[in-house]
């Protein structure tokens, strides 16, 4: 088995073993490091960000207020996971020469235009519009993907069924074809 595609991207067979590795690794070491166990995922972080940027505004705010309490607003090792997930892809990006910046993808200019604006307002929609279902479902696909079917969870997998699902509905009804 080759570590490399023809494309020049990472084997998806080594690199899902290797997450899964890490899956695994990231649940012994919260186990005996830490009062809980704790699983990779990644929407619990956004929410900690927005806690801390509301802290240095409305202090009193985040104290009383139950979600925070209950979550903590700390930067933890998840948070420096999602830090580290975009520094890993920004530098395997440069490394092998794919990395360039696109106000406006390909594949979007082709459905909709060149407009920027157009494109900013899609891409923030379609973040709040994930954020929320990540945080209605308990958790986003990366966490019940990796965390919840490693412990056989059955609602990560009606989460992963429906985050999957509705994907494809929406690529369909936005970009008007087949995505593959």
């Amino acid at each position: 088995m080759k570590w490399k595609t023809e494309d020049g991207g990472w084997n998806p067979y080594i690199a899902g073993a290797l997450l899964g590795i890490l899956a695994i690794l990231s649940v012994l070491a919260t186990t005996k490091f830490m009062s809980k166990t704790s699983y990779l995922g990644a929407s619990t972080t956004f929410v900690r960000a927005a806690g801390i940027l509301e802290q240095t505004i409305a202090e009193d705010h985040v104290a009383s207020n139950e979600y925070y309490t209950k979550t903590k607003v700390l930067v933890d090792w998840q948070f420096m996971l999602v830090i580290g997930i975009v520094l890993g892809a920004f530098i395997s990006s440069i490394m092998d020469k794919s990395f360039r910046l696109e106000a406006v993808p390909p594949i979007w200019k082709e459905r909709f235009g060149t407009s920027i604006g157009k494109r900013a307002i899609g891409a923030i929609a379609g973040g709040i519009i994930a954020m929320v279902g990540a945080r209605l479902a308990d958790g986003c696909p990366s966490g019940h993907g990796l965390s919840g079917m490693m412990q056989l969870s059955t609602s990560s997998f009606v989460a992963l069924v429906m985050f999957f699902g509705v994907g494809v509905l929406v690529a369909r009804i936005v970009y008007g074809r087949r995505v593959s």
